[in-house]
């Protein structure tokens, strides 16, 4: 008598249902992931024993069949039909069975005994759990990740980073200037000079060209002391005409506390102070600023500007001053703009010629420090401030701001709107005091001086004035 329950001799059996139309029985129903998995298993238990055939040798247990000889053997052992089967073989789901079942039908012990655990890893193992990761990889099964929120792009604004730019590049200008005062007021040499009471509408600078005669200097002179060798009033008024008159240094003048005398001896005699009372007396406008230029300072200014084209229309080989020129125009260092500017006895009109050549050497250097070729650049504009630092001594309430203000009133005196020259004169070889002076004309003098300080003053008052009368 058959062992079997009564529902499962072979001639009642229906037949087998097919892998399709299997129910799920004693668990839920497979998602589709599982089941794509669950495919993925199988075709890898399909190919595990070809594979296994070639991995392994006879002696090891394994064949070519790998698998399907496990089924046969199972039913020739008691399958469908036989004493070892508790329910037919379709309602055992491989995915039911343990791990550890799968293990010892997919890795015998004859073959668990003869390898290492890293040989049976590397041959097996890793083959599938690379296609697991594969799989993962690609997005199989890959859990839900939170987006990374999207932050907007930021534009860039042209106006904006031009803005910007302009705006460092200013206050990289600021900054420079800003040094550059604060190193010239530190190093201008200032003079303490006593107010006089004498007022002036606008503002009026006496220039002072000094040459302290000594040992060591460019000037070659057996004359000692300090000399005023140039002397020029300039004048800004409210309104009407700038203007830059040139007082010769040899005018026959009334000196405050020592009589008449030449214009120039009386910085030798009481210094700045002095030299400052006497022209406010000879002129009646009150001086408001100071500025004394070293002879040595000439040369330094000229050599940092890079030097000046200077003009003259006679050949002069002159000993006193060091001048040596050939009639025109020649560019000039620093040191033959000095023996420019002070030659006076191999000039037909001695002191006359002087005080215009002076002037042409002032309106160069003006000129060429205003280019931008020296104005733009760093380099010479420190080279600027500080030869015009240690040639110039200046009034204590002058600072860099107020000799560059008299640099602007210099160029607008010597533009075309400008007027310049020297005052009436009556004589360039006056007698006294057992020297020759220059005379200035008593009657007109003061005319002259007015029309210079109210602004009326023309380059007519000043034209015949160069030729003088009375010689």
């Amino acid at each position: 008598m058959s062992e079997l329950p009564p529902s499962f001799p072979p001639e009642n059996r229906s037949e087998r249902p097919r892998d399709t139309g299997a129910r799920h029985v004693g668990r839920p129903r497979r998602s589709a992931s599982d089941r794509l998995n669950s495919a993925r298993g199988e075709s890898y238990r399909r190919t595990s024993g070809a594979d296994s055939a070639s991995r392994y040798p006879a002696s090891s247990g394994r064949n070519a069949t790998g698998g399907a000889q496990r089924s046969v053997s199972s039913q020739q052992a008691g399958g469908y039909g036989g004493q070892g089967a508790a329910t037919p073989p379709s309602y055992q789901p491989r995915g039911r069975q343990s791990q550890a079942a799968r293990s010892s039908q997919y890795y015998p012990a004859s073959s668990r005994s003869t390898e290492s655990p890293i040989s049976s890893y590397s041959s097996t193992g890793r083959s599938y759990r690379n296609e697991q990761s594969t799989s993962y990889r690609r997005g199989m099964d890959r859990p839900s990740r939170t987006p990374k929120p999207v932050h907007p792009r930021r534009r860039h604004h042209p106006v904006r980073t031009l803005g910007l730019l302009l705006l460092a590049i200013l206050l990289a200008i600021l900054a420079w200037g800003t040094y550059l005062v604060i190193y010239g007021n530190q190093h201008l040499t200032k003079v303490d000079l006593t107010a006089t009471g004498t007022e002036t509408p606008g503002t009026t600078y006496l220039i002072v060209g000094s040459d302290q005669r000594a040992a060591g200097g460019l000037v070659a002179d057996p004359t000692e002391g300090q000399r005023a060798d140039t002397i020029m009033l300039l004048h800004v008024p409210t309104s009407g005409h700038t203007s830059l008159i040139s007082l010769p240094r040899d005018s026959y003048v009334s000196i405050p506390g020592h009589g008449y005398g030449k214009l120039n001896s009386s910085i030798a005699l009481g210094g700045p102070q002095l030299l400052v009372e006497t022209v406010e007396k000879l002129s009646g406008m009150g001086v408001d600023h100071y500025v004394q230029v070293s002879m040595d300072g000439v040369a330094q200014l000229t050599d940092a500007v890079g030097g000046v084209n200077l003009c003259y229309d006679r050949t002069v080989d002159d000993a006193d001053s060091g001048m040596v020129w050939e009639a025109g125009c020649h560019d000039v260092d620093g040191a033959q703009a000095l023996a420019f500017s002070r030659m006076r006895k191999s000039d037909p009109q001695g002191d006359i010629g002087r005080t215009a050549r002076q002037r042409q050497v002032v309106s160069k250097v003006i000129a060429k420090a205003a280019t931008p070729a020296v104005l733009l650049h760093p380099n010479h504009q420190l080279d600027l401030v500080k030869a015009g630092t240690s040639a110039l001594t200046v009034d204590s309430s002058s600072s860099m701001f107020t000799i560059a203000r008299e640099g602007l009133a210099l160029r607008a005196a010597l533009g075309t709107n400008g007027v310049t020259g020297v005052p009436p004169i009556s004589s360039l070889n006056y007698r006294a005091n057992g020297q020759s002076n220059v005379l200035l004309n008593p009657d007109t003098t003061p005319a002259f001086f007015q029309k210079v300080a109210d602004g009326s003053i023309t380059a007519d008052d000043v034209a015949a004035n160069v030729l003088g009368s009375g010689q």
